[in-house]
């Protein structure tokens, strides 16, 4: 073991880090300018966006196109039930349980399927969705969308961006928080008995239909967050939020990030929001072929997300540092144990004894 990682093994170190990084959070939106901390936000909400994507296809092996229509329909109930002057509490509540029903209902019948077939049905939902919320132009605004403003500081010495921040950072990270003990718990071992091999999962007493319905449901539920943290930072949704190309472009952020891995959802999210703002600047022409482009190169590069580069690195550094011996040098036989040894002398001593 590294003299690194022995000392990131140690638990003083851990919770001197998680301090340091509760601190930097609750510093930073203080001090960043406006663009930074809207940035910043928008980062968090997709990062949780990721994070239910991440449930249901790193952790439990499932496939799963439909993602952003959980976040859609968040976005949706939360901006209704602004509209209707509802109880922010009550609003909060609805935006997480409807999408969560919702996905419980289509898990119900779409977790008995499997490979294409499990695909084909949450590809129907962003498709489904998106000519069905501009048709209930009553609730949903028709193809306008809908604007609600709920989200501004209660404090005269914080401004907006700073609290919607503050409001990402807190609600996200009890998510993130809650997802962790999930995933690492005796639901995350049933996951991955269920995605490396569902007879195997069979004969150990673990239904793969009960816990691939909890994955699909527990991403739904952090997808109607992930909506009203959109509506937090956004403060306006459209049927375009639950296009299909949004949710390729939450796939390719999970796959880019790291499945299965939590750090990965927010590297995800981080890819989200800033590559399409980076190929934007270079040629907004070129946004969707070098998006692709990043999309393969990680891929055959790094096969496990970016969170695997310090993995890569390491190995890598470990790998320079063998020495293959000098050239020319013959290979040695192996030696043999002392009790091989003991062996074989015991053999010849017998064998001059009967000469």
């Amino acid at each position: 073991m590294s003299a690194a990682a022995e000392l990131f093994s140690r638990t003083w170190v851990r919770w001197l880090l998680v301090a340091i990084a509760v601190v930097a959070l609750a510093v930073l939106p203080l001090i960043l300018p406006e663009f930074a901390n809207q940035t910043l936000a928008r980062i968090g909400v997709f990062a949780v966006a990721v994070l239910g994507l991440n449930v249901v296809m790193g952790y439990a092996g499932q496939v799963s196109l439909g993602q952003i229509f959980f976040v859609g329909i968040g976005a949706y109930v939360t901006a209704y039930g602004v509209q209707q002057d509802w109880n922010i509490v009550l609003v909060f509540v609805l935006s997480i349980l409807i999408p969560g029903i919702m996905g419980l209902l289509i898990a119900l019948a779409a977790a008995r399927l499997g490979g294409l077939a499990i695909a084909m049905v949450t590809i129907a939902l962003p498709i489904i969705g998106v000519p069905l919320a501009k048709r209930m132009a009553e609730v949903t605004g028709g193809s306008q969308g809908l604007s609600s403003r709920f989200s501004d500081s209660p404090w005269p010495a914080l401004y907006n961006d700073q609290w919607q921040l503050y409001l990402v950072i807190i609600i996200g990270g009890i998510v993130f928080l809650l997802t962790r003990n999930l995933v690492h718990g005796k639901y995350g071992r049933a996951f991955a008995i269920v995605k490396s091999n569902e007879a195997v999962a069979s004969s150990m007493g673990i239904s793969p239909y009960r816990y691939k319905v909890l994955a699909f449901t527990v991403a739904a539920l952090i997808g109607g967050v992930a909506g009203f943290l959109y509506m937090v930072v956004v403060q306006y949704t459209s049927p375009e939020t639950m296009s299909f190309g949004h949710s390729i472009t939450l796939l390719a952020s999970m796959v880019i990030g790291g499945a299965a891995s939590i750090v990965g959802s927010l590297l995800g999210g981080a890819y989200y929001v800033l590559v399409p703002q980076l190929t934007n600047l270079i040629d907004p022409n070129l946004t969707a072929l070098l998006q692709g482009a990043l999309l393969l190169l990680v891929l055959f590069v790094l096969p496990g997300g970016l969170v695997s580069l310090p993995r890569v690195i390491a190995r890598a550094r470990r790998g320079g540092r063998r020495d293959p011996g000098p050239a020319g040098t013959p290979p040695t036989s192996p030696t043999r144990s002392a009790s091989e040894q003991t062996v074989a002398e015991g053999t010849n001593t017998e064998r001059q004894d009967q000469a």
